[in-house]
């Protein structure tokens, strides 16, 4: 470990290094001290663009983690950060993002015409949308997760916060690496690996692989004979390039990742009776069987997540003299399949797939400031570029949808209302629709901060954004006697198409305090924006004279149909926060206070159609925390938590005619936001002589309950819940360790989240995410060189 000293002061700056934090949040190193004879939290001071800032100066909620935490606890999938980071909530078992939320705030749309309100970035860079921007963390430097609007520290916005990943680096003038391997029940063969090669100090080369398996853990009682679900199977690779000269950096990434798992698999619950009311019209049976770790559902169309995901990026770093010039280039090439049974019963009721494909190419320049003096400044501009196509399928039966429509079969449908015999199509109603997305914008941002004296400066900022989209839809014909009566009520003659632009400025003000230098006070208005954007599940018709309703006999849209758009999402977010050391360093304290007003919430709503609508304000107060304690020579301790509370109103939606419909009631709580979560880490280590360590740890997340929807409805609540997991290992000073451990140690049973259906009757409530069993593995890792 490296020798701990005493804080130095760091160059001032409100942004230009946040991206590179080092992880303070993650992890307590006991350390000795000249300073007071005793153990220390070890201080890490980072450069980043040519200057240094240690985590506890930088005046921003944020949670970062080092290589050796992810390790610790096991943190293998981005998703995973959500365990230990307050105010981060919505893990889920699938490549999708939707559900994800900070502060409270998700993405509500599960198609490609949207933005995530979180944004995850690797090495700077956006990592894009469902299907694409889930990745596995291997061979990493640090993650971080950042709370808040975020709209100054990377080349796109991040309305609700942001999750930062960054891979290590290439070392120049070293030969070192390492490699780990693991084994656990239900088939876990668990494997990574990095080789580091420096050719000489002016180039170096590093190679790094992964790989996951597992078994599922799910039984369909639906069909007992399936492979059990929720399994995986993953591999990735990367090739790491560093080159440097008198007064300049580059690094070159490839990587890639090959990820194939089960969907997310759901299980109905009758809470609304719709289950019921189909027993007179489906043989078989329709409450689904098996307890919370089972499903009953068909799986008309299959249920998988498998992605191939290419990436390049391009990192150059400038030394100017007067300031420091950074050069971040990145392209990304995707194919997605997808397929679940939405509805979670056993007969085929909302079966959902997609297929994508696309490309997304980012640059950004950032130039940074090297003055010494009281004022620092960096700016910076980018832009963006990013094709997709994508063709959804929605399958169900034709009976199912006679019976909760007609309270009969399709068959007794058309003999009581046309006297004839239905004709059945043995594929069963599938409804599809193609999307055509080509999206482009570019940003500017400044920022500067003026040190008043040595304990006070102020940072303000400005980012100017702008985002275009060109959007086109296409809903296919429906070979059924029913005709297009699910999904969109009408099919298109071909594309629609509608092109829309939106811009915002956006500012940013920071004051930062410094009592002494063992605390530092900041406070912060920042406002935030989203982009506009299309459904991926509706289209907007053109009444005439001919046709009122906008479509024709054979219920095709009439010409001048467009794709359902909306607008923006804006936020303005306060914060007040600290973060300071106590008893000489052996405990430090993080916390904040927050309040936010959302306004042109973007929400799903079903009208012909998923369409996405602007409706309602979003008002919250919130408090987040974190506690890392040396408790004693062997003892370390983190512990994070987060209170929040939230509220939407004028969640009410105005049909063209005027009637209006409330989609959510005021003072309802935003859907899957726990009010509360607790989450830590206690660590404890016993050297043996020369030889090495023992080590253990346990670890847990606790949260309170949430809801599936906006109406708050018993039928969505998913009760809150706690999983710890234990560890023991010998780690060696000989450069090997082995770690024994036990994951979900009371198997306790939970969702990840829950869906509260419609009161109507027309949909059934789920749950979705089932919990992983109890696990029990050992993993074995050597590092080589000064790895």
């Amino acid at each position: 470990m490296a020798v701990t000293t005493k804080k130095k002061r760091p160059w001032l700056t409100t942004g230009a290094s946040f991206a590179a934090l080092l992880a303070g949040a993650g992890q307590a190193f006991a350390q000795e001290s000249g300073d007071n004879n005793g153990m220390v939290i070890e201080e890490i001071l980072v450069e980043a663009q040519k200057r240094a800032e240690s985590v506890q100066d930088v005046p921003l909620a944020v949670a970062a983690f080092d290589a050796a935490f992810q390790k610790r606890v096991n943190l293998d999938d981005v998703k995973d950060l959500v365990k230990f980071t307050p105010g981060f909530a919505g893990d889920s078992k699938d490549s999708f993002i939707d559900y994800i939320n900070i502060r409270g705030i998700s993405t509500n749309d599960f198609g490609v015409g949207g933005d995530p309100s979180v944004g995850f970035f690797k090495n700077g860079l956006y990592q894009g949308r469902n299907g694409v921007v889930v990745t596995s963390m291997f061979d990493m430097e640090r993650a971080e997760v950042l709370r808040g609007p975020q709209g100054f520290l990377f080349g796109r916005n991040a309305i609700s916060g942001a999750v930062s990943l960054y891979t290590t680096k290439p070392k120049y003038d070293q030969t070192s690496g390492y490699m780990e391997m693991g084994v656990g029940q239900r088939g876990i063969l668990e494997g990574e690996a990095a080789f580091n090669y420096g050719i000489n100090d002016k180039v170096a080369v590093r190679l790094a692989a992964y790989h996951s398996e597992e078994d599922g853990y799910v039984d369909n009682q639906f069909d007992p004979e399936a492979r059990k679900q929720v399994w995986h199977n993953k591999d990735a690779f990367r090739a790491s390039v560093g080159v440097r000269g008198e007064s300049w950096d580059s690094t070159f990434i490839l990587e890639y990742e090959d990820r194939e798992q089960s969907g997310s698999v759901y299980r109905a619950n009758n809470a609304f009776g719709i289950l019921d009311s189909l027993e007179e019209v489906l043989e078989g049976p329709v409450t689904p069987r098996g307890d919370i770790r089972d499903v009953d559902a068909d799986e008309g169309l299959g249920n998988y997540d498998i992605g191939d995901v290419l990436s390049l990026e391009a990192h150059i770093n400038f030394d100017l003299g007067f300031a420091s010039l950074q050069s971040i280039t990145g392209y990304k090439d995707h194919d997605y399949d997808y397929a679940e049974d939405f509805d979670g019963a056993p007969f085929r009721y909302n079966d959902y797939a997609q297929t994508q494909s696309g490309d997304y190419f980012e640059q950004e320049l950032r130039l940074v400031g090297q003055t010494e003096g009281p004022l620092s400044w960096y700016g910076g501009v980018s832009y963006y570029k990013e094709k997709l196509d994508v063709l959804f399928r929605n399958a169900l039966g034709e009976d199912v949808l006679c019976g909760v429509y007609y309270g009969m079969t399709c068959q007794e449908m058309s003999q009581y209302y046309y006297g004839e015999d239905y004709e059945y199509n043995p594929e069963g109603q599938v409804e599809a629709n193609m999307v055509d997305g080509e999206y482009s914008g570019w940003g500017a941002y400044f920022e500067a901060t003026y040190e008043f004296s040595e304990k006070f400066d102020i940072g303000a900022g400005i980012r100017y954004t702008k985002d275009k989209k060109n959007f086109g839809i296409n809903v296919l014909p429906v070979d059924t006697g029913l005709g297009p009566y699910w999904m969109f009520g009408l099919t298109t003659d071909g594309f629609v198409y509608d092109s829309k632009s939106w811009d915002k400025f956006t500012p940013r003000f920071i004051a930062r305090y410094r009592p002494n230098e063992d605390w530092m006070i900041y406070a912060s208005l920042t406002k935030g924006y989203k982009s506009g954007g299309f459904g991926s599940f509706a289209v907007n018709l053109n009444p005439t004279d001919e046709f009122p309703d906008g479509v024709d006999d054979d219920l095709v849209a009439t010409p001048g149909a467009t794709p359902n758009s909306f607008d923006p999402e804006q936020v303005t977010s306060y914060e007040v926060g600290f973060k300071g050391d106590l008893f000489d360093s052996r405990v430090r304290l993080n916390g904040n206070v927050y309040h936010y007003r959302y306004t042109d919430l973007q929400l799903n709503f079903f009208d012909a159609g998923t369409k996405i609508v602007n409706v309602g304000k979003v008002k919250a107060w919130g408090a987040e925390a974190t506690v890392q304690a040396i408790l004693s020579e062997n003892l370390d301790m983190f512990v994070s938590g987060s209170y929040n509370t939230n509220e939407v109103t004028g969640a009410v939606y105005t049909y063209p005619d005027g009637t209006e419909v409330v989609i959510g009631p005021d003072g309802s709580r935003l859907p899957g936001s726990p009010k509360w979560t607790l989450a830590g880490v206690l660590a404890y280590h016993q050297p043996i002589g020369d030889a090495g360590e023992i080590t253990g740890s346990v670890d847990f997340r606790t949260q309170s309950k949430t809801y599936g929807g906006l109406d708050n409805t018993p039928s969505g609540v998913n009760g809150g819940w706690t999983d710890v997991a234990a560890r023991l290992g010998w780690t060696s000073n000989e450069g090997w360790s082995v770690t024994a451990y036990m994951e979900n140690v009371f198997n306790a049973k939970y969702f990840d989240g829950t869906s509260e259906g419609s009161p109507d009757g027309l949909f059934p409530a789920h749950g979705f995410g089932i919990s992983r069993p109890r696990t029990v593995g050992v993993k074995l890792t050597v590092n080589f060189g000064e790895e």
